[in-house]
C-alpha cells in the first residue's frame, strides 16, 4: 500500500513538507522493491533529508508540488504487485537513458530513477548499493562497462 501526504508513517510527521513528500517517494519506491517498511522509512527519511540539502530550488518545488496521486502513481506504472526481494542483494548499474541517465537494479523492470547528469546518477547509485551493501556498475553510452565498484558488508 503505497503512502502519500493523508496517510504515511507518523515518524515522518514532522518533517517539513518537501522533506516529507520526498521520503515517502523514496519509501513508496522501496517498498516496491521488496524492502520492509521497518527498513524502508528511516533509509528513506535520511536520503530525503541528504536529497533537500543538496536540491536546487527548482527541486523543492518540483517535490512541494507532487499530488498524492503521484506519490502513490509508482504502482499504478509498475503493475508489480509482487514485491521482488531478490533484488535487494542486485547490484545497480547507471545506463544511458532517453532522458539522460538512469539508474536501475539488476533485473529489475524499470529505472528507479532517471537524472539528467551521469554524476548524479552514479552518486545516487553508490547511495543504494551502499545500503544495500551491494556493488554499483557504471556503463559508457554504447552500454559497455566503464566502472564497477563493491560495497559488500
Amino acid at each position: 500500500m503505497p503512502w502519500d501526504t493523508n496517510d504515511y508513517p507518523s515518524s515522518l510527521k514532522n518533517l517539513d513538507t518537501p522533506i516529507r513528500k520526498k521520503a515517502i517517494d523514496i519509501a513508496n519506491a522501496m517498498l516496491d522493491d521488496g524492502y520492509d517498511e521497518d527498513r524502508a522509512i528511516p533509509i528513506a527519511t535520511e536520503q530525503a533529508k541528504e536529497w533537500y540539502d543538496n536540491a536546487s530550488e527548482k527541486e523543492v518545488n518540483q517535490v512541494k508540488q507532487m499530488s498524492d496521486q503521484d506519490l502513490k502513481s509508482r504502482d499504478d506504472q509498475d503493475n508489480q504487485s509482487d514485491p521482488r526481494p531478490e533484488l535487494l542483494e542486485k547490484g545497480e548499474h547507471v545506463v544511458a537513458h532517453e532522458d539522460g541517465w538512469a539508474v536501475q537494479t539488476e533485473q529489475a523492470k524499470k529505472p528507479s530513477d532517471v537524472f539528467e547528469k551521469k554524476q548524479d546518477a552514479i552518486d545516487r547509485a553508490k547511495e543504494i548499493a551502499q545500503n544495500k551493501g551491494t556493488k554499483v556498475i557504471i556503463h559508457k553510452k554504447d552500454g559497455s562497462i566503464q566502472e564497477q565498484t563493491s560495497y559488500d558488508s
